[in-house]
């Protein structure tokens, strides 16, 4: 199938659409390897305190061409140039291409590369590669989740003990949001460690692998939540809505849409009971009760 073809076909590929994702990943990760720890060029990106480098620029632009030369009929939306492409059609690419940019900036390895497409909205591909190790996970919708060619299976966590957890937000998400603090004294103190990576990729990897009991996401950014959540389902791990209800997993829902947690289907009842303990908010007054979870047995 010709270049052209990827791009125009009426019924796209699906697998051959994650190829792409694939390589355009690799090679970015490839320029990213080779240049972290050399000079960055690290700027503010807005007054969240956010930062970007040429690193994020010079790796978009690998993944940019080669999405474009493959598929350009599609709509690509990524973290730094914006949307690009056709519009109005189908197919959405999400790029982020490089999800740890302020780790990079402190001298820290834990970083990846995450590239997702989305069918009406919905992801269908989800690509994640870490270029320290030479990682690369990926899904296909329907069609289960892999670390290179072998399917993941998430090995079960130990019975017993508080969880591990990770937590993420959203770059907007003021230090002082009453909801944000709430939630994550109550994992603090209810977990037996609540990791914040500033790479939220990595988390889902890492829960797609059994590695880690679970995700909260309060109002995460929309880029780099469908690469990893499709990674994450498709190796079996369920997600809710905060308030309990369905996850809708659409592209370019409100941020205030977008909160979740994230767990193996046998736990996660339970990790939505622990995040509920943890704040409950009026909206009209925004008041804060404090629950009790003493009762929440892991």
């Amino acid at each position: 199938m010709t270049k052209q073809m990827l791009g125009t076909a009426t019924s796209l590929d699906l697998l051959q659409a994650r190829q792409v994702a694939v390589q355009a990943a690799q090679a970015a990760g490839h320029l990213l390897r080779a240049r972290t720890g050399g000079p960055l060029g690290a700027r503010a990106k807005d007054a969240s305190g956010d930062v970007v480098t040429d690193l994020d620029l010079d790796a978009e632009r690998v993944i940019l061409g080669r999405l474009r030369a493959a598929f350009p009929d599609h709509e690509i939306v990524s973290e730094e140039a914006g949307v690009c492409g056709a519009r109005g059609g189908a197919w959405t690419w999400l790029v982020d291409p490089l999800d740890g940019t302020n780790n990079v900036a402190v001298g820290l390895s834990d970083y990846v590369v995450g590239i997702a497409l989305c069918e009406q909205r919905r992801p269908v591909v989800g690509v994640v590669h870490e270029p320290v190790t030479g990682r690369t996970w990926s899904a296909v919708l329907g069609r289960g989740a892999y670390q290179h060619a072998d399917r993941l299976r998430p090995a079960p966590r130990p019975p017993g003990g508080r969880p591990v957890l990770a937590w993420t937000q959203g770059h907007e998400v003021a230090r002082d949001d009453s909801t944000a603090r709430a939630l994550k004294l109550v994992l603090e103190s209810s977990a037996r460690r609540v990791l914040q990576l500033w790479a939220p990729l990595l988390a889902w990897v890492m829960l797609a692998r059994g590695d880690i009991d679970g995700i909260v996401g309060y109002r995460p950014e929309g880029v780099d939540l469908p690469a990893g959540l499709l990674i994450a389902t498709e190796a079996g791990m369920a997600v809710r809505a905060l308030d309990g209800g369905e996850f809708d997993n659409r592209i370019g829902l409100p941020d205030t849409e977008r909160s979740f947690v994230a767990g193996p289907p046998e736990t996660v009842d339970r990790l939505l009971k622990l995040a509920n303990a943890g704040a409950w908010i009026e909206p009209e007054v925004r008041r804060l009760t404090v629950l009790d979870t003493s009762t929440i047995d892991w």
